[in-house]
């Protein structure tokens, strides 16, 4: 796992890009852990919206608290909205697991107190509600209501709950690992 920048020093943890993506599982190039061939990690490096600006991350007035989108946990682009990182973990038979870092787009105006929990000792208690702002294949999903909480105080908010019947099966139902890792190269 990758870990994220923290003020304090102290990272948040996430999935790095595509872990296990090559078919190879020595380390992986962006945290140096192992690669776990039943644990699959993909991080997206933008929301899909900000994906279909001509500039990108390179939009006039954008924020990210980092100096890049892969190092930043919340990002702000003017007229179009504001976005956190979360997990998405997704169960697969055969005991496997999928987990998308991604990003959920939030009211703008909860984007402070976001930020102030973030990296303050309440970060535990930190309830983030929003919609995806990534689209997860095959189901799509983009811009699902989705809860997203806390459940490691080094890692970044889980996706846990959502009122979309089908992403909260998502969240909640284990799906044929053979969906996925045709995909991302067999085990």
């Amino acid at each position: 796992m990758s870990s994220e920048a923290h003020p304090s020093g102290k990272p948040r943890a996430e999935p790095g890009r595509a872990h296990g993506h090559d078919g190879e599982f020595g380390c992986c190039p962006t945290c140096g852990h192992d690669l776990d061939r039943h644990d699959r990690h993909i991080r997206f490096r933008l929301p899909d919206p900000v994906l279909e600006l001509p500039d990108r991350e390179s939009t006039a007035g954008l924020w990210m608290t980092g100096p890049t989108p892969d190092a930043s946990v919340m990002m702000q682009v003017p007229r179009l909205g504001a976005f956190v990182r979360v997990l998405l973990p997704i169960e697969l038979t055969a005991g496997y697991t999928l987990t998308y870092g991604l990003w959920l787009a939030i009211d703008p105006r909860e984007l402070t107190h976001i930020f102030e929990i973030w990296y303050a000792p309440e970060y535990p208690g930190l309830v983030v509600n929003g919609w995806l702002a990534n689209a997860i294949e095959p189901w799509g999903l983009l811009a699902s209501p989705v809860v997203a909480t806390v459940r490691d105080a080094d890692q970044t908010p889980y996706c846990a709950r959502s009122s979309d019947p089908l992403l909260d099966r998502v969240l909640h139902e284990r799906w044929p690992h053979e969906l996925f890792l045709d995909e991302l190269g067999r085990a």
